[in-house]
């Protein structure tokens, strides 16, 4: 005889025939919750409480005169509150699909309304205000049956034949498709400009390659060539080399035999020609004076024996000269200078023998007996 129900989440479980609900009415609302049921004596209905939908699709009329038809979508459903589950459970229990008619056509009611209020302009461009205007005229309305909405979206809006709407939305048709000409024009220049940068740099690229593989071409040529004359060139160093010591080599030579011909040659027959002409300066110097003596016919035989000792003195002296290694510094002066020099030691030594006699002046000796001379 005792049951325990429980409504599931999404539904209200009422349950008359026994006391009265909240505020006097007919049935007890149980949510959320079980609760035991005499069957025999209650009886127990379940109403629900999950998101309901209604379409609308109603021809208004505009603050123009012109006609439109507006589609939209409610949302709605039962209030969680116990006074909007007694106001739908009264009205919709035996038939809940009807809350959906009567939303539908609640809200079509207000539709119209609202939109005869409003130009076509405002309708098109401000339709959040449409639906916000009909959802706060129908709040009140839809709260006495017990429903609240969740949402309300104006689908279309349609003028049929009359093309106001086509019209109105020409010079925005035209000027879109005019920037969209625009903008298909900029980019196909940029795409064409793209192209040609991109003809560019594979162009420069190509030329720098080339530039590139040259150099590389020239340096490794140059590079063969350079080996290719290294051989050579070095060979032709070494032969340089050679001829250049040969060339120092032959002027040393040279040198030395220049030395060895003044050694051998020129010093000797300098020497020689010294004595010639020393023996030369002697006779001269005899010859004189004996012509002094002849002139004066006072010289004694001392005089005479003297000088005719005086070539061999000098003679003497000269061949001293002729193996002696003399260094002349100025020449034939010099040479000069050295013949004078014998004479000149000559008659000094002349002049010491006969002052060394003492035999006076104008008397020789001859044969042990003295000479006088006139």
């Amino acid at each position: 005889m005792f049951g325990y129900r429980v409504p599931a989440p999404d539904q209200a479980m009422l349950i008359s025939g026994g006391r009265r609900g909240l505020a006097g009415a007919p049935f007890r609302v149980v949510t959320g919750h079980g609760t035991f049921v005499l069957q025999i004596f209650r009886k127990v209905r379940f109403l629900t409480l999950a998101m309901c939908e209604a379409e609308v699709a109603e021809t208004c009329v505009t603050k123009q005169g012109i006609a439109l038809t507006a589609r939209a979508v409610i949302a709605f459903k039962v209030g969680n509150d116990t006074e909007s589950i007694v106001n739908a459970g009264q009205r919709f229990l035996s038939d809940q699909d009807q809350m959906s008619v009567l939303t539908g056509r609640i809200f079509a009611g207000h539709l119209r309304a609202i939109i005869g209020s409003m130009t076509v302009e405002e309708i098109v461009t401000e339709r959040q205000k449409l639906a916000t205007e009909v959802l706060d005229t129908s709040k009140a309305e839809m709260a006495k049956i017990g429903l609240i909405v969740d949402s309300l979206q104006i689908q279309s809006i349609d003028d049929g034949d009359t093309g106001y709407i086509a019209a109105m939305s020409a010079p925005h048709r035209a000027a879109i498709q005019r920037q969209a000409q625009i903008a298909q024009a900029q980019a196909t220049q940029a795409a064409v400009e793209a192209e040609q940068q991109s003809a560019r740099k594979q162009a420069e690229y190509a030329r720098e390659t080339a530039v590139v593989k040259a150099q590389y071409a020239a340096e490794v040529d140059r590079a063969q060539a350079q080996a290719a004359q290294a051989g050579p060139l070095a060979q032709a160093n070494a032969q340089q080399e050679v001829l250049a010591a040969q060339t120092e080599l032959a002027q040393r030579a040279a040198e030395l035999r220049q030395q060895q011909l003044v050694a051998e040659v020129v010093k000797p027959a300098e020497a020689e020609a010294e004595r010639i002409r020393v023996l030369a300066l002697a006779e001269a110097e005899r010859m004189k004076i004996q012509a002094e003596a002849a002139a004066s016919h006072d010289r004694v035989a001392l005089d005479r024996m003297l000088i005719d000792q005086l070539p061999q003195i000098v003679k003497e002296a000269a061949g001293g000269l002729a193996g002696a290694n003399v260094n002349v510094l100025n020449g034939a002066d010099g040479l000069g200078e050295i013949a004078a020099g014998l004479v000149g030691q000559g008659l000094t030594i002349l002049d010491s023998v006969r002052r060394g006699l003492g035999a006076p002046q104008g008397r020789v000796e001859q044969d042990g007996e003295p000479v006088g001379l006139e």
